[in-house]
């Protein structure tokens, strides 16, 4: 499902797609320098819009979803990343904290959380939509799950799994 497409009709891309998502399955809001990955299960496409408002569509997109709730990861360098190096950040983390504000976020180290979505487009797709974003360590990663079971749920289900062996 590779494909590297230039979209004004990302959305349409999103809607159509996330029907088909579930647990385990990331969107990626990317900045402009995000790489083209090479595994065959990541599709990427160009939005062509601030980044913002993908994030935003992204987020109500997956709020109003009821078979998927998402894992919000960031970037852990976007806190140090100084206004005299990449002019905006203060105010795009601010906005960015606003719109995120209540979801489940971990800050992770850039390289871990791609190896967490390296690791998944193993054998789940990935869906990265670039925006025109120039601040580096901006891309907001969503890690989809389930909507309608949480983890909760799960050990439950494991625990009475073995009591039952």
């Amino acid at each position: 499902m590779t494909d590297y497409t230039r979209s004004a009709d990302w959305e349409r891309s999103l809607n159509s797609l996330l029907p088909l998502f579930g647990h385990r399955n990331w969107i990626v809001v990317a900045d402009w320098a995000y790489p083209a990955q090479s595994k065959p299960g990541v599709f990427t496409i160009s939005a062509n819009a601030d980044q913002m408002s993908v994030v935003r569509k992204v987020s109500e997109a997956i709020a109003t979803s009821k078979h998927v709730r998402a894992n919000v990861y960031l970037d852990r360098e976007l806190a140090f990343v100084d206004e005299k190096d990449a002019p905006g950040i203060s105010a795009y983390r601010s906005e960015l904290n606003a719109l995120i504000h209540g979801a489940a976020v971990q800050h992770l180290p850039h390289q871990q959380i791609i190896a967490k979505l390296d690791q998944a487009a193993e054998i789940f797709r990935v869906l990265v939509i670039k925006t025109d974003m120039t601040i580096p360590y901006t891309s907001v990663f969503f890690e989809l799950d389930c909507g309608y079971w949480d983890s909760d749920a799960e050990k439950r289900l494991r625990e009475g799994m073995l009591s039952n062996v």
